[in-house]
């Protein structure tokens, strides 16, 4: 896994922190010492922090869920846009909205919306049946969710992981990622509180080198995540049948789970298919439905004592 070194941390400058008087005692771990009124952050512990944040970007990959890159800072937005869309991550650039991932369902109506128009407008579209007032306000509704919704249009669900550069100003996404339970990768500065952070990357979160650096770090072990996917699916076992998918990742089951079932031999779900299963619906047989509508006593042996009885009938009116 590509990792920067020592040097490349101090060339680029991740080492500086906030003015000591702006800090939080919270980041004291990741402190090295003060210098001129500014505090040094231990770059040993960076690129630590660094390693494991990167095999957690990794492990979340290999489950088939997505990653969510997250910074709003204008002078870093086109890196972090340009290395999301690098690694098919997906990101939020622009202004983040109250209730991204809070309020998830309606953002997925508007991004419904989003294809809609921008299919809508394609050359041939269905854009070219209405008048140019209306076509005007379609293109101003259009450009103003893609602003905001471009880098997530293809999100169906919520990430498995975020990625945040300055925990402090993106606190909203921060706190949102908290409730939901979203593991939280960050930048984090002397000003920030890392308790809220699930891996916390110590660094200078406004340089753009420094930022560069460690974005590109996470960007290149989703990349190689990605390419491992399909070896790990092609190194599942001989006996296990295992479907890949790009959203839920490697699926395994054993090659009786669902045989299991048909010959009455295990129970639902057996062979490594964790899953409940609905139980099966028996069909009642035409013939069987049949003979519970026929009265009491009309059944077969009712029917030859009556064929009998009319026969015996008919021999002694015939002799008479």
């Amino acid at each position: 896994m590509l990792q920067p070194n020592l040097e490349q941390l101090l060339e680029a400058g991740v080492h500086f922190g906030h003015q000591t008087r702006r800090w939080n005692p919270k980041m004291r771990r990741f402190i090295f010492a003060e210098r001129n009124g500014i505090h040094i952050i231990d770059l040993q512990k960076t690129l630590r922090q660094l390693e494991l944040a990167q095999k957690l970007a990794r492990e979340v990959i290999l489950r088939g869920e997505n990653v969510l890159f997250v910074c709003t800072k204008r002078q870093l937005s086109a890196i972090v846009q340009a290395e999301a869309e690098r690694c098919g991550a997906m990101y939020v650039t622009e202004r983040w909205l109250g209730g991204l991932m809070t309020n998830f369902q309606t953002v997925k109506k508007q991004t419904r919306r989003l294809k809609e128009l921008e299919a809508g407008s394609e050359e041939g579209g269905e854009f070219g049946n209405y008048t140019k007032k209306e076509q005007l306000m379609m293109s101003r509704q259009r450009d103003k969710l893609s602003k905001n919704l471009s880098g997530i249009k293809s999100m169906t669900r919520l990430p498995g992981l975020m990625f945040v550069i300055d925990s402090k100003k993106e606190r909203i996404a921060v706190s949102e990622a908290n409730k939901l339970g979203i593991p939280l990768i960050a930048i984090v500065d002397t000003n920030a509180d890392p308790d809220l952070i699930t891996v916390p990357i110590a660094g200078n979160d406004d340089a753009i080198r420094s930022v560069e650096l460690v974005t590109k770090a996470i960007a290149d072990a989703i990349l190689e995540a990605r390419r491992e996917a399909p070896a790990v699916r092609e190194q599942v076992e001989e006996g296990e049948e295992s479907t890949y998918s790009s959203e839920r990742g490697v699926e395994r089951a054993a090659a009786g789970g669902r045989g299991g079932d048909a010959a009455g031999g295990g129970a639902p779900g057996a062979g490594g298919d964790d899953r409940k299963r609905r139980p099966r619906r028996r069909r009642a047989r035409p013939e069987a439905i049949e003979k519970l509508r026929r009265p009491v006593g009309a059944g077969e042996g009712g029917d030859e004592a009556a064929a009998a009885g009319a026969a015996e009938g008919g021999d002694e009116a015939a002799a008479e």
